[in-house]
């Protein structure tokens, strides 16, 4: 980190104070490559775990997103539970712009849902700025969590621009973001205008976990798989930029993670431009981390990529498949572990601790791939 990124932190932040500054994280996002290969899980926080299911009796998902005690303890159950190299921050992508004034709910069984979508010019000018001063309880929650977790980083998340688009036009979860695309083709400048507001409200949501004492961030594209790379960089990459920058004079690592993102991968580590403008690039289980390698080129670090299929096949499938991921890894600059999407609710949590120990057995990954 340089003087300047350390100096725009608060001076008690995790990365100024040096408390995550070494961790093998930190390093491996910046391109190192630490004595033993760090891992985490996306959703590693959250349904697999039976004393998440105990904590959350009673308490409707967006309400415990909102109880900073709660969405802190819900953060470090699988830190203390898994020995992980990093917390990753209860929360929900639709949080943000519930807190902007959108009428959304988490409905169990199907996802977020809209009172009513937005889909029309009206509507977007109608959205309200999400003002930081209501994101007190998620920096509330963020400072308790850091707290515990000293030496271990914690990373923040936000859902990308697209991602969070195609919820409020599609006004709930769809498979193929039908309504979304067309308001992409049909009226591109209320589309802009939709996506420049997300970019917003998700850069503002990012850069308060940080500044409460976040380490990296992760921005979060659950539908860019259902873009050709055409649309991608016409309609969607700069508004990602855009909500990435707003973490960008804070000097923490950046990751950007798709589902489905092998035809645009490259495009999601430069943001559109020609150099890369992350530090860490998430690979989903579709393509091995070699060829995704070959794609993005050796100036960032990339994550994954395990199954999440594989978390309920045999020790010695899985096993087998977690070596065959880290040897691939050995092609990146730096490699963090992950999976190649979240964690499945029916997994064992002790499936999860086993994996842990045994990539940590692995050193730095860089023996395996030789």
């Amino acid at each position: 980190m340089t003087d300047a990124s350390t100096a725009a932190l608060p001076a008690t932040h995790p990365l100024a104070d040096g408390r995550t500054a070494g961790s093998a994280l930190v390093r491996a996002l910046r391109g190192d490559r630490p004595e033993t290969l760090p891992v985490w899980f996306m959703r590693q926080a959250g349904r697999s775990l039976p004393e998440y299911r105990d904590l959350r009796v009673g308490t409707a998902m967006l309400d415990a997103c909102l109880d900073p005690a709660m969405a802190s303890e819900i953060t470090l159950q699988p830190v203390r539970r898994h020995g992980v190299d990093a917390g990753i921050f209860f929360s929900d992508i639709v949080v943000p712009i519930k807190l902007a004034g959108v009428d959304v709910e988490i409905v169990p069984g199907r996802g977020p849902v809209l009172g009513s979508p937005i889909r029309t010019v009206a509507d977007v000018d109608a959205l309200e700025a999400l003002d930081p001063a209501a994101l007190a309880p998620i920096a509330e929650a963020v400072a308790r969590t850091v707290a515990e977790l000293g030496s271990t980083p914690l990373i923040g998340f936000a859902g990308a621009p697209f991602t969070l688009a195609a919820y409020l036009v599609e006004g709930g979860p769809s498979k193929d973001h039908i309504r979304a695309r067309t308001l992409m083709h049909a009226d591109p400048v209320t589309w802009s205008r939709l996506l420049a507001w997300a970019a917003e409200v998700s850069g503002t949501f990012l850069r308060a976990q940080v500044l409460a004492g976040a380490s990296a961030v992760q921005l979060f594209d659950s539908w860019v798989g259902s873009l050709s790379r055409e649309d991608y960089l016409a309609h969607v990459a700069p508004h990602s930029a855009q909500a990435l920058s707003h973490v960008a004079d804070l000097g923490v690592p950046r990751i950007h993670f798709g589902v489905g993102s092998g035809e645009v991968l490259r495009d999601m580590t430069t943001l559109g431009g020609d150099a890369v403008a992350v530090d860490a690039v998430g690979v989903d289980w579709r393509l091995p981390l070699d060829q995704a390698v070959e794609r993005v080129g050796t100036g960032v670090t990339v994550q994954g990529n395990i199954d999440p299929a594989m978390l309920s096949a045999p020790w010695e499938v899985l096993e087998a498949h977690v070596r065959q991921v880290v040897r691939c890894g050995g092609a990146a600059r730096a490699h963090v572990v992950n999976l190649g999407h979240g964690v499945p609710p029916e997994t064992d949590p002790a499936v999860l601790t086993r994996v842990v120990e045994l990539v940590h057995g692995l050193g730095s990954g860089a023996e395996a791939a030789a």
